[in-house]
């Protein structure tokens, strides 16, 4: 059945046949204009970019700034959504993952204290704030660092 697929009735037109004499409206130059890019053969397929020959903006502009090829990207989690975890649980990244809490394993995840950190977890993450680990270590938890 997908070979018969068609356009309704009436939604496609045929092409416009120009360059056929001067009595057809469109012949001599065929709707295109006199001299310049948007005649030629291959004129009128610019990128939307395209300045018209122009230096272009993004090389107008001075460079800024530093990219650093070596950065890591910790994802952050609080310690007020670890409390969905049962006291005594083990939470590592493929854990967190799971629960929808990053949403990658691999960079790393870094605990920041924002809210009240739940009774008695055992963390295994890449980084933690030293009040983030305060506040799991009163409740009753420990923090493992993990390269």
């Amino acid at each position: 059945m997908l070979d018969r697929l068609a356009p309704p009735a009436g939604a496609t037109r045929p092409a416009k046949r120009v360059g056929r004499g001067p009595g057809s409206g469109t012949g001599k130059t065929s709707g295109r204009g006199e001299k310049g890019q948007g005649k030629r053969s291959a004129g009128r397929a610019t990128p939307f970019w395209f300045e018209g020959g122009q230096m272009p903006l993004v090389r107008r502009l001075p460079k800024r700034g530093f990219f650093n090829l070596n950065r890591v990207a910790f994802q952050i989690v609080n310690v007020g959504v670890l409390s969905v975890f049962k006291a005594g649980s083990t939470v590592d990244a493929e854990v967190l993952l799971a629960h929808g809490m990053i949403r990658r394993n691999g960079g790393g995840v870094k605990i920041l204290a924002q809210g009240e950190a739940p009774k008695n977890l055992t963390l295994r993450v890449q980084r933690v704030s030293s009040s983030a680990r305060k506040k799991i270590e009163e409740a009753g938890g420990s923090v493992e660092l993990i390269k």
